[in-house]
């Protein structure tokens, strides 16, 4: 009978030294940019236990980018291609899951291979299609490329597999199709997946820069990443309390998501399979 390994004595407290020595350096940049955020930028560069907080920072910031049209954009561009994936990956995992068909593990296998590829290789090419296609310049040309998952799909493929075919066969025995049975079996048990991809799908193009800024040249069309190098580029020099509110702003919706769907984010890889 195999043993769960538990580390015992100096390995418990190296094991116990590490975790918080990774949490400190996670947190670190979080904590200075909270502190700035809230402080006159002359406390930007030094710590007083008693130093006044203050709002004007985010004040600023909201009124020195348009930060309401850069969320719009934002939501927009994450909201559409989240909705794109799940529908396109979704079909492709029941395919892949539950149905046989000639060269099924080669196709499979080539969705894999893309996971291999580093979306930035592709960016001359994706350029030139949307390009072709007339749409640069518009929130579509930055979601278009992204429509499809390949982790997606091996994401969800692994979740399909391990629903008992039985419930296939009783669905189908009182007179579902097969996209009942995907909509009304598939889809309800796996939802823990979905949230958990909906997070890594809403942070990747929450946070995604260097695509948004290639095929971008207008304010009408350009993400918050994008929209926050404006703050670095003053005349004036960098103001760190500026930017780091600028920062805050942006990021809190993703903070606010995970702590609220961690608990599925993380149960939802454990069943898959994924460590």
């Amino acid at each position: 009978m195999s043993e769960v390994y538990a580390p015992r004595g100096w390995g418990k407290v190296a094991e116990t030294a590490g975790a918080w020595l990774l949490a400190l350096i996670w947190i670190a940049p979080l904590a200075y940019a909270v502190w700035t955020a809230f402080h006159p930028s002359e406390f930007s560069t030094r710590f007083e236990l008693f130093a006044p907080l203050t709002l004007d920072n985010f004040k600023r910031a909201w009124e020195a980018a348009p930060f309401a049209r850069y969320f719009l954009n934002t939501f927009l561009l994450v909201t559409g291609v989240l909705a794109c994936q799940l529908v396109l990956c979704t079909l492709a995992a029941f395919a892949f899951a539950r149905y046989e068909f000639p060269g099924a593990t080669v196709v499979f296998a080539l969705v894999l291979a893309q996971l291999m590829i580093m979306p930035d290789v592709l960016i001359v090419e994706n350029y030139k299609t949307m390009s072709r296609l007339g749409v640069l310049d518009s929130i579509p040309a930055i979601g278009l490329p992204y429509v499809a998952s390949a982790f997606g799909i091996f994401l969800l493929r692994q979740t399909f597999k391990m629903v008992p075919k039985e419930l296939d066969d009783a669905a189908r025995v009182e007179g579902a199709s097969p996209m009942q049975v995907l909509w009304r079996v598939y889809v309800p048990l796996g939802r823990p997946v979905y949230i958990a991809y909906g997070l890594v799908s809403v942070s990747y193009h929450w946070n995604n820069f260097l695509w948004p800024l290639i095929v971008t040249n207008s304010v009408e069309s350009r993400p918050l990443t994008v929209g926050l190098q404006v703050f670095s580029s003053t005349d004036q020099g960098i103001d760190w309390a500026i930017i780091c509110a600028a920062t805050l702003m942006t990021s809190a919706p993703l903070l606010i998501g995970f702590l609220l769907f961690q608990r599925q984010f993380v149960q939802s890889f454990m069943r898959a399979g994924i460590k």
